[in-house]
């Protein structure tokens, strides 16, 4: 045990990082069993560990920050366990239509008052923009209508929503410009509000997988969908949008992203949070859209990702007192991990947010900020 610690203490030492000392992102362990565990399971292991309450951090993002920022990951030998999820990864589809409603299931379905208690009121579980402002319902807002410009929306256009949450966006673009869209999502419960909230507007709410997609228009747009197609299917998926792309017309992905091509995503996302979950890289979104489309533009919006997640959280601590009475406090530690890793992994600039902007061959260029 205490050669255990002793390694880790090396480890984190170049991150500034002391186990068991006073600063913010310092390691306060609290059972021994820590270290094997992380050892043997990796970044499973941290996450579940500290959902059991082994340890804490007053800055759990500063920690995630520091740890990534200084690869003090790529040191930990991740046990065979963790071998498991790629090998299926290598030879079935982990996105099938079976599995691709486990998401759905295991967390959209959870209690909307959940995401409502942390989000803006259009319900963007998303990426703000934080252009000239830190608030964030307004960066939100303002993500909205950068998409919008972007895809330079007209009162005429029928726009496409693949992956529409609580429908959100679509009401901001039927409100905003005009325009008449047709939202599709798998998640019965964000079905359910963004009919209600959408209420009275042109929009449609459908049930709808991405692979049966249908009919024609003008814009498309995708915002924190991609992240559930996986590898398998990154094909199929923009074979669909270019079947219902009309010619001259804008495609708009919004998706978070890896800097190296993967075929698995983080084990302890993967089990708790996004069930089958995969961040592409560029290259494998660009070999997904070759031959079918042009790349107009291309913007990481990461930084403020990191952003987002911190004013989530904050909005989580505050409305926290009245959740509680539905959710557990592992179920609290396990949210405060995941949006606090998360934020610090972008301000590490180890995952990124890209919005991609895509045409039809022979489209001419769009205006694209």
């Amino acid at each position: 045990m205490h050669s255990q610690k002793y390694l880790f203490e090396r480890m984190l030492a170049p991150a500034g990082i002391r186990i068991n000392g006073n600063g913010p992102a310092d390691i306060r362990v609290r059972d021994e069993r820590f270290y094997a565990r992380l050892l043997r399971y990796k970044n499973l292991g941290l996450g579940e560990s500290y959902m059991e309450g082994w340890w804490d951090c007053q800055r759990l993002d500063e920690l995630i920050y520091r740890v990534l920022t200084a690869r003090i990951d790529k040191k930990i030998v991740g046990g065979l366990k963790l071998l498991f999820p790629s090998i299926a990864a290598v030879f079935l589809n982990m996105q099938s239509r079976m599995r691709a409603f486990d998401v759905a299931e295991r967390h959209y379905n959870l209690d909307n008052d959940l995401f409502m208690s942390f989000l803006d009121p259009y319900n963007q579980y998303s990426c703000a923009y934080f252009d000239g402002t830190g608030d964030l319902n307004e960066a939100q807002v303002k993500k909205m209508d950068l998409i919008c410009r972007k895809l330079d929306l007209k009162a005429n256009d029928r726009v496409l929503d693949i992956g529409c949450g609580w429908g959100g966006l679509a009401k901001y673009m039927a409100e905003k410009r005009g325009c008449r869209v047709t939202a599709v999502n798998i998640s019965d419960r964000q079905i359910e509000y963004a009919r209600e909230t959408c209420r009275g507007l042109p929009v449609e709410i459908v049930r709808k997988d991405y692979r049966d997609l249908d009919g024609c228009y003008d814009k498309i747009v995708s915002v924190g969908m991609f992240e559930h197609v996986g590898m398998k299917n990154y094909r199929t998926f923009m074979t669909a949008v270019h079947r219902c792309l009309n010619d001259g017309g804008i495609f708009l992905l919004h998706t978070i992203g890896n800097n190296e091509s993967r075929i698995k995503c983080d084990p302890w996302i993967h089990k708790y949070i996004f069930p089958n979950g995969m961040l592409p890289s560029i290259a494998q979104i660009g070999k997904a859209a070759e031959g079918l489309f042009v790349t107009e533009d291309l913007h990481n919006l990461g930084p403020h990702y990191a952003k987002t997640l911190m004013a989530w959280h904050g909005n989580f601590q505050k409305a926290w007192p009245q959740l509680k009475s539905k959710h557990s406090e592992t179920f609290k530690r396990m949210w405060d991990f995941y949006l606090l890793s998360c934020a610090g992994a972008f301000r590490a600039r180890d995952i990124q947010l890209w919005q991609w902007v895509l045409t039809r061959y022979g489209t001419t260029q769009p205006c694209c900020r």
